[in-house]
């Protein structure tokens, strides 16, 4: 099976950056969010499957460069993996664990040895793969919840809700480091955040390279932490956003907001605000899609007779509207672009409201006379239809 161009989906040319690959991302998720499509659900779900799946490859340096040589991020497609019985390795391919006198080494050795063959040379030649963590760090996503009415998803909101966030240190200024003191270089790795080991393979030997365990791959080790914030140069707490609901937005649909999330480390990107909107219920109105729905009770003598009705709206107003003579009990009438708006659109949808007929149970003297003498100028029963033999 051809594996899909993962460039094509993202919009983006073969020699493109990594941060000209996360915004081409970033914009194509938001835009094909099945919650910012409902109604093409279906197309959009596999796009933003398709967009995650090459993001995860191209964002990859190992995979990526895996699949620019091979055409596949996948090693039993490209050849390296299974039971073929080829390859210096015998009958497991290019593809196995390796393990040596100080310990196991697992997935690191394992793509050291891979570059080693597909990217820097054979023998005693050093890969060119570093594991080294001192480059800048996204921070993390943070998901939370809102609670709207239903008119205000009909006219849009602007709301400021409070999260929990990890903020710099004020104390450190993000170094983690006690005041009047600084990290400083890892004495096992000496500030290169790896460290190094040869092995012998069956055609030679290699440098592999391991991220190093004193220091995580910073590079840097905090002796005198801050008191503050315990040496992690971050501090939790609770801060005020805002969030701009957009009109015509449904229940359970996800508002993105951009860089308001965890704070990136070394230069970073902050993570972004996922918010869920929760919309109440409304004891006028029902949602059908983009269209409003709504029940007017209207009398037997306004649905004989036709009458002019004022039809209260989602956003406070009213609009006039005239419903003929011999108007029948749920009839439903249509106001045009009354509805919600539809997102990323000048559409919007209509305003569906059907008559109730009230039948009193009560009648003055004066009424219940009325009501008799129109029951002499018309047929009591209304005469029943009879069906033929056949239907």
């Amino acid at each position: 099976m051809a594996e899909k161009d993962y460039y094509g989906i993202l919009g983006v040319s073969k020699d493109a950056s990594d941060d000209d690959i996360k915004k081409a991302y970033r914009h194509l998720a938001k835009k094909w969010h099945p919650d910012m499509n409902p109604d093409n659900r279906q197309e959009a779900e596999s796009k933003f499957k398709d967009i995650n799946e090459a993001y995860e490859v191209l964002s990859n340096p190992q995979k990526k460069k895996m699949y620019d040589q091979f055409g596949t991020a996948d090693p039993q497609q490209a050849g390296f993996g299974g039971d073929s019985g080829y390859g210096p390795f015998g009958g497991n391919g290019y593809y196995r664990t390796y393990t040596s006198g100080s310990g196991d080494f697992g997935d690191d050795i394992f793509g050291d040895i891979f570059s080693s063959f597909f990217g820097g040379g054979f023998g005693g030649r050093s890969s060119s793969k570093s594991s080294k963590k001192t480059g800048p760090i996204d921070g993390t996503d943070i998901k939370t919840s809102i609670d709207i009415t239903f008119e205000e998803s009909y006219t849009g909101v602007e709301k400021e809700i409070y999260i929990m966030r990890d903020e710099v240190c004020d104390e450190c200024n993000g170094s983690g480091a006690k005041a009047g003191t600084k990290p400083e270089d890892c004495p096992t790795c000496h500030g290169t955040g790896e460290i190094q080991q040869t092995i012998s393979i069956l055609i030679g030997q290699t440098v592999v390279r391991k991220t190093c365990p004193n220091c995580n791959g910073t590079g840097k080790v905090i002796k005198n932490p801050c008191t503050k914030c315990k040496g992690k140069g971050k501090v939790r707490k609770q801060v005020k956003i805002k969030v701009k609901v957009p009109a015509g937005i449904d229940n359970e649909n996800v508002i993105r907001i951009e860089d308001l999330g965890n704070p990136g480390t070394r230069g970073g990107n902050n993570g972004d605000v996922y918010v869920t909107v929760h919309v109440k219920k409304s004891r006028t109105f029902t949602r059908d899609g983009y269209r409003v729905q709504l029940e007017v009770p209207i009398t037997i003598t306004q649905a004989t007779l036709g009458a002019n009705l004022k039809i209260p709206l989602v956003d406070g107003g009213e609009v006039e509207y005239t419903i003929p003579a011999g108007t029948q009990n749920e009839d439903s009438f249509t106001i045009k672009d009354k509805g919600f708006k539809v997102p990323n659109s000048t559409r919007q949808g209509d305003l569906i409201f059907t008559v109730i007929v009230n039948i009193p149970k009560r009648l003055t003297g004066e009424q219940r006379k009325l009501f008799e003498q129109l029951a002499k100028t018309m047929n009591e029963q209304p005469p029943v239809k009879k069906r033929g033999f056949f239907g």
